[in-house]
């Protein structure tokens, strides 16, 4: 019973997760506790823990008398992401290339299989799921208690907005998929090699790929600050 109780938690989480990154629970949502309970067939105090839980990794906030909220993605949140990811994704992936065990590389490779089948099927959410899932496992490979908890936040919201990045309806982005996903296999490349000055730099180079793009879907249009740079900043990121 204590086992199949620790399943459906289990299962919960996970399902939630998916949720929130697939945006089927949109940000700034409040969830009803009862229709979950009813809808995961658990008791409100094990469903409460899940969402603990939750929160803790930055997928919910808890509010006192209000519940938990899909984390919200304001100016000030996506902003920060836009400052913040370049940096994050080069010093894990840095420390990828100097960890990474051989069998976490074969787990990367799997995973690297699973991306490129959801792009040629044009399913947007498996893509942004396993774009997730690639990057966390080289979030894994760094080792860093410090920085995973960065990255683990960092790619909720990458991932909620490669919701609409990465949908097939965009032709115009067909050409750029590609290549992200080419890079994906150099990632793979550079890391068997422990190549960390060039794994690096190719997480900066990613990054850029889709900087521009996403910039263009989050950006309102009477903003004339980019959300990456602070009023008056000097900066060459952003350049094509």
């Amino acid at each position: 019973m204590a086992a199949g109780g620790k399943s459906r938690r289990a299962e919960c989480e996970s399902d939630l997760r998916q949720r929130i990154l697939t945006q089927e629970l949109e940000p700034g949502t409040y969830l009803d506790e009862t229709q979950l309970a009813d809808h995961y067939a658990m008791s409100r105090p094990p469903l409460r823990e899940v969402l603990r839980d939750l929160a803790g990794e930055g997928y919910v906030v808890l509010h006192r008398n209000r519940g938990a909220q899909v984390a919200p993605m304001t100016h000030k949140t996506l902003r920060n992401f836009f400052v913040a990811a370049p940096m994050i994704y080069a010093a894990v992936t840095r420390l990828a290339a100097e960890h990474a065990r051989p069998a976490q590389i074969m787990q990367l490779k799997d995973i690297q299989l699973l991306f490129r089948r959801a792009i040629r099927d044009g399913d947007a959410a498996e893509r942004a799921l396993m774009n997730e899932r690639f990057h966390a496992q080289i979030g894994d490979m760094a080792d860093n208690e410090y920085l995973m908890p960065s990255l683990r936040r960092l790619l909720i919201d990458h991932t909620r907005i490669s919701m609409t990045f990465y949908n097939p309806r965009h032709p115009k982005l067909a050409a750029q998929r590609a290549v992200a996903a080419d890079q994906h296999d150099e990632f793979i490349a550079l890391i068997e090699a422990g190549d960390a000055d060039s794994a690096a730099d190719l997480a900066v180079a990613h990054w850029e790929l889709s900087r521009a793009e996403i910039e263009s879907f989050v950006t309102p249009q009477s903003m004339d600050i980019p959300l990456g740079l602070a009023p008056g900043a000097v900066s060459g990121q952003g350049k094509s």
